[in-house]
């Protein structure tokens, strides 16, 4: 019964210590932060409380307004620090990987599935609405990027439609903040078995590429030290 109690007591403890870590970075980002989440709370109660003397229930709706002010004040609290996490992620490469990982059940993610050497990227989430394929980096390079992933998703899943997007706050991007909410706005074409069975394509294509026997020794067309050699100008 002790050691219960000692888990669950390192359990809530570990809680408060993340809850503590997230209002510290969140308040870096957002300076007013104290004062709005103290005027939800409070103000959640002052308006319970006023309701419950005019009706002559001060403690029943004190009670309730409470209650009502700490779930605000979480709600409101969660979303300004998701809004500073994400205003300091903007622009950081890998970005929306990480708002992909997080973008909730029913969807598979598949990080950098195509890359160039000026580290543009572009990763590849699956789920009802078909494949989508999200792109971070320049906007004129990641365009031949997925244009080349779109060709080749073509190939080997033709029956699913496939999305592209481009992370950014230009023209015809979408922001990072807005990524996870724009995908889940997608029409949903596909069933769960659909879905599993593109994964499964999608994975046995993967292992195939992977698995392919590569030649031993120097890669032909390469000089010493695995450079290629520089051809002579015309």
């Amino acid at each position: 019964m002790a050691r219960k109690e000692t888990a669950a007591d390192a359990a809530n403890a570990g809680r408060l210590k993340q809850i503590a870590l997230t209002y510290k970075m969140t308040r870096k980002a957002d300076k007013t932060i104290g004062l709005v989440l103290g005027a939800v709370g409070i103000g959640t109660l002052g308006v319970f409380l006023a309701i419950g003397f005019l009706i002559g229930h001060p403690v029943y709706l004190g009670i309730l307004g409470l209650l009502l002010g700490v779930l605000a004040t979480a709600i409101v609290f969660g979303r300004r620090a998701e809004r500073a996490a994400f205003g300091q992620m903007e622009g950081q490469p890998g970005a929306a990987a990480a708002v992909l990982d997080n973008i909730g059940r029913g969807w598979t993610t598949t990080p950098a599935v195509a890359m160039n050497r000026s580290q543009d990227v572009v990763h590849r989430a699956v789920g009802k609405a078909g494949i989508v394929l999200v792109a971070e980096g320049n906007p004129n390079r990641v365009k031949t990027l997925l244009a080349a992933e779109k060709k080749k998703m073509n190939r080997i899943v033709a029956d699913v439609p496939v999305h592209d997007v481009i992370v950014g706050t230009g023209e015809g991007q979408v922001e990072l903040k807005k990524l996870r909410t724009t995908m889940l706005k997608l029409p949903r074409v596909l069933t769960g078995p659909q879905v599993t069975t593109t994964n499964d394509r999608l994975r046995a294509m993967g292992d195939l590429m992977s698995n392919m026997p590569l030649p031993k020794g120097p890669i032909p067309g390469r000089g010493p030290g695995g450079r290629s050699p520089r051809m002579p100008r015309g």
